[in-house]
């Protein structure tokens, strides 16, 4: 029982990969449990690796959540972002998601622009060093179309990536932008960020957010200028590591409301996301 229930983790961080959120990730990984355990004992003594097939059997769960997700956003309120996690998510260190390259909320983006199959091969052959006939059989196909799938998904991860920014000097260009956000210091706001910088924010219809994506490093900083000057006196900014990376969260009366995650290439600021649905933020707390 130790054995099968330490596989939780590694399920748990290949979940979230797969889904993008948290709260998904562990539905799936729950009914791949629940599954094991509705076999019958005589079933469950013929696997030989019930690690193996605790993997085959999330893996299939989150590739159809994929198809049934990508439904269920086309009717989401405003943009959907991944749902962002904080360095010390989960009061088990067994819930915890590791916090590396592949969590990163610019590689998550990324992912949600592939198809359910691409997402699968690449995560589970790339990111978790699964053979191609281990994902050929969550996938579905050959082992061949699968190393097919994770080649066409590490071409787009490649065109989208720009050369990383070490962490330190992220962390020192995000607290730049928060004292001059905090200053109303626009000069300095379009100098941090990249000329074809974009902003996205998800409040799922939940929260206030602007509902289009912004362009450009100058209209992102008018834009940051503007709600500098609507926010509630008792709201405060800190620095806060989202998805294992340098990143800020807003806090108004006690609680975290905001989230933003920020992608950072050339000393500029190329992306920020900006998460505000309530149901995304359940796990921030101070």
């Amino acid at each position: 029982m130790d054995a099968l229930m330490s596989e939780r983790r590694r399920l748990l961080n290949l979940a979230y990969r797969l889904l993008g959120s948290l709260a998904e990730a562990e539905d799936a990984v729950q009914e791949a449990y629940a599954r094991w355990f509705a076999l019958p004992k005589v079933q469950q003594d013929a696997i030989v690796s019930p690690g193996a097939w605790l993997t085959t059997v999330t893996g299939r769960i989150c590739l159809n959540l994929l198809g049934s997700a990508r439904v269920r956003r086309e009717t989401y309120v405003g943009e959907w972002i991944p749902e962002p996690v904080p360095e010390d998510a989960g009061d088990d260190p067994a819930d915890r998601v590791t916090l590396d390259e592949s969590v990163s909320m610019a590689f998550l983006v990324v992912l949600e622009a592939m198809t359910p199959a691409e997402r699968v091969a690449f995560i589970l052959h790339d990111v978790f060093c699964h053979s191609f006939a281990e994902v050929a059989e969550i996938v579905g196909r050959t082992p061949a179309a699968c190393r097919q799938l994770a080649s066409s998904a590490r071409r787009r991860i490649r065109a989208s990536h720009d050369p990383a920014t070490p962490v330190a000097r992220q962390a020192g260009i995000v607290r730049e932008f928060k004292r001059a956000w905090e200053a109303k210091d626009i000069d300095a706001l379009i100098g941090l960020l990249d000329p074809g910088a974009t902003a996205t924010a998800d409040g799922g219809g939940l929260a206030i957010a602007f509902p289009h994506p912004i362009e450009g490093g100058e209209r992102i900083a008018h834009a940051w200028i503007e709600l500098a000057g609507r926010k509630p006196a008792t709201m405060e900014f800190a620095e806060r590591t989202v998805n294992g990376r340098p990143g800020l969260v807003a806090r108004h009366d006690g609680a975290i409301v905001t989230v933003f995650a920020f992608e950072v290439a050339d000393d500029r600021i190329k992306h920020i996301w900006v998460v505000r649905n309530p149901e995304k933020l359940r796990r921030w707390t101070d």
